[in-house]
């Protein structure tokens, strides 16, 4: 490297050279005639100094002839003298004009060469930049080649690892592909056993219950026959009517480890559902005189908004603010199915018929499930967060928003069926009277109003001045019968009134938190009422 750059400042240098020797050649004529042109001018100025003493001497003769008496021979010689001075005189005067043409010529020299040497002095300046540049761009040219040779060489170890890279991924993706047919014949397989299983827990839970039924006669026969007289046949009726109050406490428990949102009662057995903040469902077992905690539920990443259990009370159904809504089986506690698809928190999951189900978010739609692809078939829109919803049959369901509207909505139409039901404030939830004739409304008004839905318009409200609605999720019920109905207050109590209009009793736990109780559910087959707060309680009321 050191030799390339030795090389070339050689080079340099040379044609530096030969260009100044270039440039100098084409002044040397003018150089030339300029030093003529002053050796000229001083050989004039010589005979001009000398013809000027001359024409003093004549002077001075002419003055001594003139003194002393005219001669022919001195006016022959002044005569001769005067034309050599006319001769002399325009001689001088051509040589000062030739040398005033000199000097302007020597002037025009001077200014020339003046100009010249200045740009001679710019181009060496400008020489000396173009060598340093030529030095750096030498200095760079090395180092470039240097990254370029370094970059050769890591270029070819990325080639090299670039191949086996992609031998690597070859292979991994041919591995996947293998690994992906495999995982889509164990789905296959996977989903053939869970139908099997869904047959199987079907079948066995249809014979539970028709085994229970038939227990549950035979013992009511056997209890009949036991009985001597009418007397003791009534009060055995009484234990079974369904219409009656609640009186008092029977148990009261922590269910969650924080608030609770939800409660339901199976449809089959003493066995109620809660759903708390702390992302889990909870089944208690209270029908043997002791509240038994019979199961935990989790999968859910967030709190529980509601749950629900199927018409055979196999399978439980709940909704979560993590925008999903997820069905576990009760026997074995499994997660069964989980449904994504709202962008926002699912306030409301219930089942529509055996095969589909619906859930409302506050994301504003409402979406239809298949439950047996496990996949959304319809998603309506209704234009406000839905807080609550409930199934007339297998098509059609019921919803209520926070836009102060009830709205009514059929499977097999794309919009609402009937025209909505504004009512006073935000409908925090809903429920259908067992003939389905009737909705109950609760609003954060602070009134529970009756639908009838034959006419289509409110034919009751229900309002206390101790009575207020807790939060926006606060859930309220028919009882079995439909001959009442419950809901919990903001201070801890539940209010039960009439289906008729007055208010028929206040429930309050006098050791309670008097915390705001968030939802209430009836007993599908007895006047018992589960409560849940937001102190974490479950109570269980009940007139025994």
């Amino acid at each position: 490297m050191a030799k390339m750059q030795e090389n070339w400042r050689d080079i340099i240098a040379d044609r530096l050279r030969e260009r100044n020797k270039n440039e100098s050649a084409r002044f040397a004529d003018i150089i030339h005639y300029n030093n003529r042109l002053f050796d000229t001018a001083a050989k004039l100025r010589q005979e001009n100094l000398d013809l000027k003493i001359d024409r003093k001497i004549r002077d001075s003769v002419n003055v001594s002839g003139a003194g002393g008496g005219g001669t022919t021979f001195g006016t022959d010689v002044a005569t001769i003298t005067n034309a050599q001075i006319q001769s002399l005189e325009k001689k001088v005067l051509a040589q000062q004009e030739e040398l005033t043409d000199l000097h302007k010529r020597k002037g025009e020299h001077s200014q020339m060469v003046i100009t010249l040497n200045q740009k001679l002095t710019e181009l060496q300046r400008l020489l000396a930049e173009k060598e340093r540049a030529l030095a750096d761009q030498t200095a760079l040219c090395a180092s470039l080649k240097e990254e370029l040779d370094e970059m050769k060489a890591s270029h070819v170890t990325i080639k090299d690892e670039s191949l086996a890279s992609q031998l690597r991924a070859n292979t991994a993706e041919d591995k996947l592909r293998a690994v992906q047919d495999e995982n889509t014949k164990l789905l296959n397989l996977l989903m053939e056993y869970k139908s099997r299983d869904a047959e199987i827990m079907n079948k066995e839970n249809d014979k539970f219950v028709k085994e229970k039924k038939a227990r549950i006669e035979s013992e009511l026969e056997r209890a009949i026959r036991d009985i001597p007289g009418p007397s003791s046949i009534g009060a055995d009726l009484d234990r079974f009517d369904v219409d009656g109050l609640p009186e008092g406490v029977e148990f009261k428990f922590d269910a969650h480890d924080g608030e609770v949102n939800a409660v339901r009662w199976s449809p089959i057995e003493r066995i109620v559902a809660t759903g708390g903040a702390d992302r889990k469902v909870k089944l208690w077992d209270v029908g043997k005189g002791v509240c038994e905690q019979r199961g935990v539920l989790v999968g859910s990443n967030q709190g529980i908004n509601s749950v629900e259990f199927d018409t055979t009370g196999s399978m439980i159904l709940a909704a979560s603010n993590d925008s999903a809504s997820r069905m576990w089986s009760v026997v074995d506690h499994r997660l069964r199915h989980t449904l994504t698809g709202h962008s926002g928190k699912v306030l409301a999951a219930k089942f529509l018929g055996s095969a589909f189900l619906v859930t409302g978010s506050h994301d504003r739609t409402l979406k239809i499930w298949d439950l047996k692809n496990r996949s959304c078939t319809e998603t309506k829109f209704a234009g406000s967060s839905c807080n609550d919803l409930v199934t007339t049959d297998s098509f059609s369901f019921i919803s209520g928003h926070v836009d102060k509207k009830i709205r009514f909505w059929d499977v097999r139409t794309a919009d609402c069926t009937a025209n909505d039901i504004p009512l006073q404030g935000k409908i925090t939830s809903l429920d259908l009277s067992k003939d389905g004739k009737f909705l109950l409304s609760c609003v954060r008004d602070d009134t529970i109003n009756l639908l009838d839905l034959r006419q289509n318009r409110i034919v009751r409200t229900f309002r206390n001045d101790n009575f207020k609605v807790g939060c926006d999720w606060s859930r309220v019920a028919f009882s079995p019968s439909s001959s009442r109905i419950a809901a919990g207050s903001a201070d801890g109590s539940v209010y039960i009134w009439n289906i008729n209009g007055p208010l028929e009793t206040v429930l309050k736990d006098p050791n309670g938190s008097g915390a705001a109780v968030t939802a209430v559910s009836w007993h599908p087959f007895s006047s018992t009422l589960a409560s849940v707060d937001r102190a974490k309680k479950c109570t269980i009321w009940s007139n025994a």
